[in-house]
């Protein structure tokens, strides 16, 4: 029984790994179930006892994003004990990563909601709670540092780390990232008591 809980592990995280890649070259749209299944060498009936459509593969693919990027969240932030430094530590690390691959700052959310515009599609859904829960931590981080108007300048923030990824993807390697930290560091000094 053990066994056959790890194949169906494997075979989902095949899937997975397989459709996210897939998704990141062509778009969502550009690409079927019949090349999911093609190329992750996993049956069709098997893609389906896993995910019952491909919208379900999608959510699936944001959910493990959204787990993946709170850890580097997280990551980032420890040991950090001053909000406003940590608030910091997220442009430098998005600016340091960038440096080191353009390609980094590619946003799965973004590009779902170029592609799954409508409030009422699950993948839009699942593309909005992940934004709201940045938007809403950087909040609770502004609060704690004892900033002016945490929601206002959160929502600066925010907009600021979105335009980053979204311009990085039109410039390429000489995107701003110093700039971008430079840019918080303001905003966050603008907001002080």
């Amino acid at each position: 029984m053990r066994i056959s809980a790890e194949k169906k592990s494997a075979a989902r995280e095949q899937l997975l790994v397989t459709a996210s890649t897939l998704f990141f070259q062509k778009g969502f749209h550009a690409v079927g179930v019949d090349s999911i299944v093609a190329e992750s060498g996993i049956t069709k009936m098997t893609m389906y006892k896993h995910f019952p459509s491909k919208d379900h593969l999608i959510v699936a693919i944001l959910e493990r994003s959204d787990e993946l990027y709170w850890e580097w969240f997280e990551n980032t932030v420890d040991g950090i004990s001053d909000p406003k430094q940590q608030l910091l530590a997220i442009f430098e690390a998005v600016a340091k990563q960038h440096s080191s691959s353009p390609q980094s700052t590619f946003c799965l959310y973004q590009a779902v909601a170029v592609e799954f515009p409508f409030p009422d599609h699950v993948a839009n859904m699942s593309a909005v709670h992940h934004k709201q829960s940045i938007l809403k931590r950087l909040e609770s981080l502004c609060e704690q540092a004892g900033l002016k108007s945490p929601r206002f300048l959160a929502r600066q923030l925010f907009v600021l780390l979105e335009g980053f990824c979204m311009s990085s993807r039109f410039i390429g390697a000489d995107s701003p990232a110093a700039e971008v930290v430079n840019a918080a560091a303001t905003l966050i000094e603008a907001h002080r008591q």
